[in-house]
């Protein structure tokens, strides 16, 4: 009897590891063997998700044989896609397709391969709702002191965009209030809102025309509300996986009221470079610098500069560092040139997210 419960289970462990071993099979010209999911693949390289590495980049001249056990999805060059299960064979990949049985395809024809998941998320991309494929985040932060002296502040943010093939909307918010308490007197040391969003689209892989809107609200400053409309052409000087970096410029509108009484609108010309950074798959450094020279009013001018540093703590979570500054060569009386916000929290990072 206990050797037929040993020779049972013993039976059983190797379904299991053989269940567990099945997967797409990548054989390399150096006789490694390689399983796991394939996830996508250009030509060049091939990206398999593997259970004890994460995913791994193989080069494409490098592999000898590939075996899927999951339907693939082949782009061909003539602009057809057959979908099934890969292997290949003399040279060639033998697809075996739902309708037409197995069918042999030559791979300079093959533009890409893709997973069903990836299939469908280039699906998306090609004619998205502007509801969906929103990435970014929410920040918070706070700081407390009690004591002689109390001061609290509090830090609230949010940075949404939404990118495909042919253009990019990009959102923003920001709040920030600080108090301090001295002797039973309360003074607001900032108060701060801003807001708006940009939208570019794409006149070819480097050149893009964009549109923007801003609002601010500033107390310190005695602003009530700054409302910037513009627009302009910006050029990619670098765009790669790792870092964007492009300069623009235009024009915009510009319309101020201070509580003071005083109103303003003028136009500007616009000038500004934006960079975004990968400093590896959980850090991020993105940052935008914008000169306002004023059209109206000729000799002043406004500056704005914008930049972030978000670390992924965990899936969900984030550690983001901003520091945001506005300067105004004419400010009203009673105000300074120079207004300076430095936030540190912790945030929400959202990945494909739909407002429906």
């Amino acid at each position: 009897m206990k050797s037929i419960k040993s020779h049972g289970l013993s039976t059983l462990l190797i379904l299991v590891m053989a269940t567990a071993a099945l997967g797409d099979e990548i054989r390399l010209k150096n006789g490694d063997r390689l399983t796991g999911t394939i996830v996508k693949a250009d030509g060049k390289t091939l990206v398999l998700k593997t259970d004890y590495a994460g995913p791994v980049t193989i080069a494409a001249d490098q592999i000898e044989r590939i075996t899927s056990e999951q339907p693939l999805y082949l782009s061909l060059a003539e602009d057809r896609t057959v979908v099934g299960k890969v292997e290949t064979r003399e040279g060639k990949y033998e697809v075996e397709t739902r309708d037409a049985g197995k069918v042999a395809v030559e791979p300079a024809s093959i533009k890409t391969i893709r997973s069903q998941p990836e299939h469908e998320a280039y699906e998306r991309s090609l004619n998205p709702s502007w509801f969906d494929r929103w990435n970014g985040g929410l920040d918070f932060g706070f700081n407390l002191t009690t004591g002689n002296t109390r001061t609290n502040t509090l830090a609230l943010g949010s940075n949404l965009s939404r990118v495909t093939s042919r253009d990019k909307t990009s959102l923003y918010a920001a709040f920030i209030n600080a108090k301090n308490k001295n002797n039973g007197v309360t003074e607001t040391t900032a108060n701060a809102i801003r807001g708006g969003g940009r939208y570019e689209i794409s006149l070819t892989n480097r050149l893009n025309a964009f549109g923007f809107a801003d609002f601010e609200y500033n107390e310190i400053q005695l602003l009530d509300l700054r409302s910037v409309l513009g627009g302009g052409l910006g050029y990619y000087l670098i765009k790669n996986d790792r870092m964007d970096f492009q300069v623009f410029g235009g024009g915009a509108w510009n319309r101020e009221n201070f509580s003071t009484g005083l109103k303003r609108n003028s136009g500007e010309l616009l000038m500004g470079q934006d960079l975004a950074l990968r400093l590896s798959s959980r850090v991020m450094f993105k940052e935008r610098l914008q000169y306002f020279p004023n059209l109206t009013e000729t000799g002043e001018y406004r500056m704005t500069f914008d930049s972030s540093l978000s670390t992924k703590l965990t899936n969900w979570m984030t550690w983001n560092l901003t520091v945001s500054d506005r300067y105004l060569s004419n400010p009203p009386l009673g105000s300074k040139n120079n207004d300076l916000l430095f936030t540190m929290g912790v945030g929400v990072s959202l990945t494909d997210f739909s407002f429906r």
